[in-house]
């Protein structure tokens, strides 16, 4: 997978989307995390962070209670509203970020053009502790999968600000 940011996002503004199978639990915590990163950087003017599902499964509906329990916790709301991407996002965004293997693949398999496959990437491309090559699925897992979960996109979105503002 490349590593490399495509060319065209070297701008004031990123639009990340984050993508996970329902977008009930990964991705809205997600977007939740990067938002208020980015607000903690003082940088809210330079991005627009979204988030959405490969499946519309869960469409219209909010993040998953327990999700939302433990991300409100350590600060996070999940405010976001569960929706498919759509091929629309693939020209809106210039980071849609999966967070497994089988979202990158589903997402290679939507994706319009080579232009929206370049835009791509997995979550843990941007992880600095490096302990897990993927963002495991918390829903069949109890409250531990949730904090672990909570934990890997802290370090991943970090990861993620810290190069976006550095590039």
């Amino acid at each position: 997978m490349n590593n490399d940011f495509p060319a065209e996002t070297k701008q004031k503004e990123y639009k990340i989307l984050f993508v996970c199978l329902g977008n009930i639990c990964r991705s809205p915590s997600a977007e939740a995390i990067m938002k208020k990163l980015v607000k903690d950087a003082g940088a809210d003017s330079s991005f627009f962070i979204d988030s959405a599902g490969i499946i519309a499964y869960h469409e219209g509906e909010p993040a998953d209670p327990r999700m939302k329990a433990h991300a409100i916790r350590r600060g996070y709301v999940l405010e976001s509203i569960s929706r498919p991407i759509t091929g629309a996002d693939f020209y809106t965004f210039d980071f849609i970020i999966g967070m497994d293997d089988r979202n990158i693949d589903d997402l290679k398999a939507k994706a319009p053009d080579l232009e929206s496959l370049a835009k791509i990437h997995q979550m843990t491309e941007y992880a600095t502790n490096k302990l897990y090559d993927y963002i495991p699925d918390p829903y069949y897992s109890g409250a531990s999968g949730f904090e672990l979960v909570l934990d890997l996109l802290e370090d991943c979105c970090q990861g993620l600000l810290n190069r976006l503002l550095s590039s």
